[in-house]
């Protein structure tokens, strides 16, 4: 999966289309990730010793990871991501606009 935590994507399908957000977490093995902000869902918790209260939390949902495309801040342009050898290093880039991808942490 070429979409990492941290990432900036934009989504390019479903009700949220064209929102630009940050990845919060990657499921590489059902190619889900999950965006801040993106595919809002209703969760009912009942009252335990850590949320004494319960009620309705909203949290994100997965979405799929061909959902979304890395997005380029500097160049403003969603793109595909690609792998190149950089200095002997294998690094990231957008394939679009052609900025190598810093990792985030």
């Amino acid at each position: 999966m070429k979409i990492k935590t941290g990432d900036k994507v934009k989504v390019i399908s479903g009700h949220y289309k064209g929102t630009v957000a940050e990845v919060k977490a990657v499921s590489p093995k059902t190619n889900r990730v999950i965006v801040e902000g993106v595919n809002m869902m209703k969760k009912s918790l009942k009252p335990s010793q850590m949320n004494p209260e319960g009620g309705v939390v909203e949290m994100e949902a997965p979405i799929n990871a061909s959902n979304v495309m890395h997005y380029d801040e500097k160049a403003k342009v969603a793109g595909k991501v690609g792998y190149k050898l950089e200095d002997g290093k294998k690094v990231r880039y957008n394939k679009k606009s052609g900025n190598v991808i810093k990792e985030a942490k």
